[in-house]
């Protein structure tokens, strides 16, 4: 028998060449695949050279984190003291300090050395319309580099578009960094969303790196009013961990309950979904909340609006002391008393006209009373100096919707398609995607749709149904731009919302919006009017 020589087997180039790790065998840091080599730079286990590349340059990154370890299980409230509790933030170096009970503590974040002096700064901020209030307020960021992310990181933010922060990103980022708890207000379209994903991107990366918790358990949640909402937040913040040991778990309705604990169980740094879902699977599976160390509530007007405050003051519960961070649109006093709280020495955060729409949406206020809504509406679709699509139309019914989109579609021609709470999950995605991709040009939306979605492709907003606050019309609007892109807002409006009328009329004149005459001079506008009108109605 000829004997055969043992060769050995070439090293695998990417992560996409290796194998699932069995039981009991090591696992890659990067990716979970079979650690098959050690990385001679790190003495960690890795399954690739590319994911070697990834781990030496995370090494090499001048960033550095402190993790809280939490004590909480399932969704009971943690214990009042932690052995190693200490605040998530990054540090300017990687030397790693070994604290008095073994386990490992990184020293603060510190960001590129600001050469602006206090005068400049203030110029700044006014300059970019930043207003702070809180203690030790740190100054803001010029460049995405200042931030000293790691080296994928900064280059998914390249690749992804991203060349220069926005004026809340450059004030929310620094704040966010430093592990404090913030409050941030910003107009639709700003930004808000990568100003939380990347500390929590950045910090997850490096917590996982220097092994400072289990692998398997969440280090940050994120929740959301919406599915939609969620799923975009999850999807973008997918791309931009793209390569690095970040993964993510959808928790939302609509979707199966089996694949997202699985999904959980099997490893994740980030949970992203809506808070109900978030407490029905907590109640009803084992999952371990003790790594997680950052919250953020997006949109925690409408969070709280749409009576979820219960269910996120029970996931907050659940929580040892994590780094909270809400953003919105809009701050009415019900949230900063809220914040109150919740929030642990904030930071509050306004950027641009605080309530009000965002400057760069060319709004047109059109008196049409109710019984002549439609044939307006056609005649705007069928406009070519008027129709901007693809357009999202607002209304406040499901039923509303449905026949208003079938409608377009027989009087128009138009693609047109409903979206709202009755849709499932799968067509609710299937529109948005057609919709993205140019394929249905018009979408008549309930106030599904008017929270925090980024419809890239989105151009002009139509309010058919007034909604019932100026919040919301603020949200709906804001639909219409992203990151300061021009867009329209053409808005139907009668008596059906006069009691609207007086907060509506003020907030037009300070974006110096055209006021039909049949809206400027109605009875309802004044509030002598409206007392006695009132009052009158208590007596019948």
């Amino acid at each position: 028998m000829m004997e055969v020589s043992a060769v050995e087997a070439p090293i695998k180039q990417r992560s996409i060449d290796q194998r699932k790790a069995e039981q009991g065998e090591p696992e890659c840091v990067v990716c979970g695949l079979y650690g098959e080599y050690i990385c001679d730079e790190t003495d960690d286990d890795v399954c690739s050279l590319e994911c070697k590349a990834i781990v030496v340059s995370q090494k090499l990154s001048s960033s550095s984190f402190a993790v809280s370890n939490p004590q909480a299980t399932s969704i009971t409230p943690s214990p009042a003291v932690h052995p190693i509790a200490v605040r998530v933030s990054i540090s300017a170096t990687d030397e790693c300090i070994i604290v008095s009970d073994g386990q490992k503590k990184l020293p603060e974040w510190q960001p590129e050395e600001s050469m602006l002096t206090i005068q400049q700064i203030d110029a700044l901020r006014r300059q970019i319309e930043i207003s702070l209030k809180g203690d030790a307020q740190p100054p803001p960021i010029l460049e995405f580099s200042n931030c000293k992310f790691n080296p994928k990181l900064q280059d998914n933010l390249t690749s992804a578009g991203y060349e220069t922060p926005t004026p809340v990103q450059m004030q929310a980022l620094p704040a966010a960094l430093k592990g404090r708890d913030v409050l941030v207000s910003a107009d639709t379209g700003s930004g808000k969303t990568l100003a939380f994903l990347l500390p929590i991107i950045s910090k997850s990366c490096m917590i996982r790196m220097w092994h400072l918790s289990e692998r398997a358990h969440p280090l940050a949640i994120v929740l959301a009013p919406t599915r939609e909402l969620a799923a975009q937040v999850e999807e973008q913040a997918k791309a931009l961990a793209k390569g690095l040991p970040f993964k993510t778990a959808l928790v939302v309705g609509g979707d199966a309950m089996p694949q997202q604990i699985y999904r959980i169980k099997n490893g994740v740094e980030l949970i992203v979904g809506t808070p109900g879902r978030l407490i029905d699977l907590l109640s009803k599976h084992d999952v371990s909340l003790e790594d997680v160390c950052m919250l953020v509530l997006d949109e925690v007007d409408c969070m709280l609006e749409r009576g979820f405050r219960d269910q996120v003051m029970q996931i907050v519960q659940a929580l040892y002391q994590p780094q909270i961070m809400l953003f919105s649109a809009t701050i009415p006093p019900a949230i900063e008393s809220f914040a109150a709280t919740i929030l642990k020495q904030p930071l509050l955060i306004s950027a641009g006209r605080p309530s009000l729409p965002n400057k760069a949406i060319r709004q047109t206020v059109i008196w049409v009373e109710c019984k002549s809504k439609k044939k307006k509406l056609f005649e705007i679709l069928q406009s070519s100096n008027h129709f901007q699509p693809p357009a999202v139309i607002f209304v406040n019914s499901r039923m509303g919707a449905d026949l208003l989109a079938e409608a377009i579609q027989t009087v128009t021609g138009l693609r047109a398609a409903a979206l709202h709470g009755e849709k499932s999950m799968q067509e609710r995605r299937h529109i948005l995607k057609a919709f993205l991709l140019g394929e249905q040009p018009v979408i008549v939306a309930t106030g599904v749709l008017g929270r925090g979605l980024d419809l890239l492709r989105a151009t002009q907003v139509i309010i058919f149904d007034m909604p019932n606050s100026l919040e919301e019309y603020v949200h709906q609007i804001g639909r219409a731009s992203r990151l300061g892109i021009p867009g329209s807002a053409i808005v139907f409006i009668n008596n059906d919302s006069k009691v609207l009328f007086k907060g509506f009329i003020k907030l037009l004149r300070e974006t110096q919006v055209f006021i039909p005459p049949e809206l400027s001079n109605s009875p309802y506008a004044h509030s002598a009017y409206a007392v006695a009108y009132n009052s009158k109605k208590r007596r019948r």
